[in-house]
């Protein structure tokens, strides 16, 4: 349990956090904007005068700098690929589940400061918590110490993930595999819409759901409307054809 002093919640939290940084061998000029990408929204909701702000922002910066990163990487490596086949490695490496397995392997659910409701709910297993977790990790090594080092941090512990999705052919992403699924079943192309909006505009959370015919089969929630679709279509596929 989180003190309610902020004095005494900062000092656990650079405490735990500095541990995680040493063990991962990265240095840091401002542990806090460390210990940022771990707060979750939940804890500020309802414990504001301890973090008054969440790692949201710094994951919209991760996502950019992992996208990049892993961009020019599958370039470099791959000159025969197309731009397509290209998109479709990429997509399966930045997927929610592959970073959410990174995240586990990295034991981040250990550091995350997480609202009651969300830790009694779950949230330190929560796959989409953990993947947006480690997007934020990143903007803050970019942000505190620089591309290189972000750049080293990805090819470690993400980019080394590409052997076992090339083996196993996991390179599709989710939205492609669900239209084909649901084509060689049924015949019809699934369609996306919006749900819901939540929160302001400069801090949207987007319920995005999957439609075949107007039957609503799969629904799930993310930062941008991107983001949410492919969760939403990745557990759509998961759920169907696991049945």
């Amino acid at each position: 349990m989180l003190p309610e002093s902020q004095n005494d919640h900062k000092e656990i939290a650079h405490k735990r956090i500095g541990a995680l940084l040493e063990k991962l061998d990265l240095s840091c000029n401002h542990i806090d904007t460390f210990v940022l990408a771990f707060v979750h929204r939940s804890i500020v909701n309802e414990k504001p005068h301890l973090t008054p702000a969440h790692n949201e922002r710094l994951e919209f910066l991760g996502d950019a700098v992992l996208e990049l990163v892993i961009t020019s990487s599958l370039f470099s490596e791959f000159p025969e690929k197309q731009e397509w086949e290209l998109t479709d490695i990429r997509s399966a490496l930045v997927r929610g589940r592959n970073l959410a397995e990174v995240a586990n392997r990295l034991h981040f659910d250990e550091y995350l400061f997480l609202g009651k409701g969300e830790e009694i709910g779950g949230g330190r297993k929560n796959d989409y918590i953990l993947a947006n977790t480690l997007e934020a990790f990143i903007g803050a090594i970019y942000i505190d110490i620089g591309l290189e080092s972000a750049e080293r941090f990805i090819m470690t512990h993400i980019y080394t993930t590409l052997d076992h999705i090339v083996e196993n052919k996991l390179f599709k992403d989710f939205k492609t595999l669900v239209q084909e699924y649901t084509q060689a079943e049924l015949d019809i192309t699934p369609t996306y819409s919006v749900i819901e909006e939540k929160w302001p505009d400069h801090d949207k959370d987007f319920l995005v759901g999957i439609y075949l015919w107007d039957t609503l089969i799969w629904q799930w929630n993310g930062t941008s409307k991107k983001k949410a679709q492919e969760k939403a279509a990745e557990d759509g596929y998961n759920n169907v054809t696991k049945k």
